[in-house]
């Protein structure tokens, strides 16, 4: 359940939170930035093209624990991976280290992941989503794709919700202000995936709160 948190104990949650740690907010073993309320944000995939499956200097962050679920459904999306993909596969593997020790999604010369597809339009899909969808996996992707924009970073105590800042995505933070749609509800099923719906639910009291202290001024 929910817990039955009154707006005076949200507040104090807030502002002790933001004396100790600057723009952040704690919930359970969550560090939030307030970005994550305030920042408005909602995919808009006809004017980005799909572009995060394709810009970055490495791909997509992997958790150790998703490593065997790529192992899992490999075979059932590799028939729709393109050859280029297939190439890169057989060289580094299916997922591969990057420079800062972290598990990553392979691409391709530098560029795209080589779990994007692309569809006639051009726009990039991800190879695992699309199998989820057509229902022949239980596993729509990994968890750092599901929760973009939304970066954590897990610390000794807490793990830390940030949000990502990135110029392709300029027409999702457009589209979020038309939309009035912020990354807490953009990210909605990736945040229940990650912390579950009693956590996502006191977020949202929170964010109620933190807002309704902002509009004091």
């Amino acid at each position: 359940m929910v817990s039955k948190l009154t707006l005076p104990v949200l507040l104090a949650v807030v502002r002790v939170v933001r004396f100790n740690f600057a723009h952040m907010i704690a919930l359970r073993d969550t560090l939030i930035s307030e970005d994550v309320f305030e920042a408005m944000f909602a995919c808009d995939l006809s004017k980005c093209k799909g572009a995060c499956c394709v810009e970055g200097e490495s791909g997509a962050p992997l958790a150790e624990s998703e490593l065997e679920k790529i192992e899992d459904v490999f075979e059932t999306i590799k028939p729709h991976l393109r050859p280029e993909a297939i190439k890169v596969i057989e060289q580094v593997g299916l997922f591969e280290v990057d420079h800062d020790g972290e598990y990553v999604t392979p691409i391709i010369d530098g560029k795209e992941c080589v779990y994007a597809t692309f569809d006639a339009n051009g726009t990039a899909k991800c190879a695992f989503e699309q199998a989820w969808r057509r229902g022949e996996t239980q596993w729509p992707k990994p968890i750092s794709c599901h929760l973009y924009p939304v970066r954590i970073k897990e610390l000794q105590d807490f793990s830390a919700l940030n949000v990502h800042e990135w110029p392709i995505c300029d027409a999702a933070r457009s589209c979020g202000v038309a939309s009035q749609t912020n990354v807490l509800d953009f990210c909605k099923t990736g945040l229940v995936r990650r912390f579950g719906k009693d956590w996502y639910d006191e977020a949202q009291e929170v964010c109620k709160a933190w807002t309704e202290e902002q509009s004091k001024g």
